[in-house]
């Protein structure tokens, strides 16, 4: 199997992670209203969204100064705890009622068992495969619990937010990257990691280093000073070698485009840094896939008109359901841009396909646009 095929097999099993995240946090809405989970006294008040990207927004300033400044073993463990606590209830709602025990619900401690082990694994032994067993659980959990405090009108305000502030940190600041870097280097479950061989090992592979590192004098050329290539003619291969594989990625397409170039007096990783490298793993985001699926549990638990559908034996709204594929399309475009070599923002894609899917669905169930998007209490 050649790396091209890796890639389009590792993409699948991300389209089967979204898939899994999405129909969990389906199968938990009922069961999360029923545990008394439902803490929002108006859900149909957009001001929560705006309560909740504002804590994004400090969470995401906080998490840089620690990483900034060296506190990524507390980091590391507030984060291992948070999914403790999100692990606790989602075991907490699959776990049957088994009496109790002294006062004590068998099914807690079930519940408080099974988070504690999730926990202890993520500090002990954070495998690829650990950190996406957590990720599936946490992603389950927090939009299941969104899902039914986000009425529809404050779940499309935080998905349509959401996605403009993540265009901007990505391809405006860029310190996302910076972030998502930090993070994935802290071996903690905010991203899922897609291995591209058998043989990949998350805790042996070294990240990618952020932009603002520093690299120490060892007496070579600083090229981080030197002009890029603008003209076609400016470039060929002493030049290119030069800049290295770091720094040829930032150069123009068009100007490669039309150059006369011979890739056979290139650097190796050069060459490779030219067709986008060989990746050991795609990665993404941990938020990429629950920001959306809020939205989806959103429409699952408040609409309440028209046809429902069962999905793997997971009965859903007609909304919850074509948001579900909205949310897919976006995430197979997404997949196919970040295959070209380039980092990109999710959610635009991802939130923008499941608007799009659910509006879709609300329309067919019978639902006016002004329903659909959850103004029909403030008109």
């Amino acid at each position: 199997m050649d790396h091209r095929q890796r890639q389009l097999l590792a993409s699948g099993v991300i389209l089967g992670i979204f898939f899994v995240v999405q129909l969990g946090a389906l199968a938990l809405v009922e069961p999360f209203l029923e545990g008394g989970l439902q803490g929002s006294q108006d859900t149909s008040n957009p001001g929560i969204s705006i309560v909740y990207i504002a804590g994004i927004l400090v969470a995401t300033v906080a998490m840089l100064g620690i990483i900034r400044y060296g506190g990524e073993n507390v980091l590391r463990l507030v984060i291992i705890f948070s999914g403790v606590y999100i692990a606790f209830f989602v075991f907490g709602a699959l776990v049957p009622p088994l009496g109790s025990v002294g006062g004590v619900a068998l099914s807690d401690a079930f519940a408080l068992v099974g988070a504690l082990v999730l926990g202890a694994a993520l500090y002990l032994y954070p495998e690829w495969y650990v950190i996406d067993a957590a990720g599936v659980v946490m992603g389950v959990g927090a939009a299941g619990l969104f899902g039914i405090n986000f009425g529809i009108l404050p779940a499309l305000v935080l998905l349509v937010v959401l996605a403009v502030y993540d265009a901007i940190s990505v391809y405006g600041t860029e310190h996302m990257l910076t972030l998502a870097s930090g993070m994935v280097e802290m071996r903690v479950p905010v991203v899922f990691v897609v291995p591209l061989s058998l043989s990949y090992s998350f805790l042996d592979a070294s990240m990618p280093e952020t932009a603002n590192t520093d690299e120490e004098d060892d007496g070579t050329r600083d090229t981080d000073d030197q002009a890029l290539p603008s003209d076609p003619d400016q470039i060929d291969a002493e030049v290119l070698n030069e800049l290295g594989p770091d720094r040829v990625g930032e150069i123009d397409d068009d100007v490669f485009a039309e150059a006369d170039l011979t890739e056979a007096d290139l650097d190796e990783s050069v060459r490779e840094a030219l067709s986008g490298g060989e990746r050991d793993a795609l990665f993404i985001g941990l938020g990429d896939a629950v920001i959306p699926s809020v939205l989806v549990a959103s429409a699952a638990f408040f609409v309440e008109t028209g046809p429902t559908v069962s999905i793997l034996g997971v009965e859903a709204t007609l909304p919850a359901a074509t948001a579900m594929v909205g949310t897919l399309a976006g995430l197979t475009v997404l997949l196919y841009l970040v295959q070209q070599g380039r980092a990109h923002a999710g959610l635009p894609l991802l939130n923008g396909g499941t608007i799009a899917g659910y509006l879709v669905g609300a329309l067919l169930s019978g639902l006016t646009l002004v329903e659909a998007l959850g103004l029909d209490g403030f008109l």
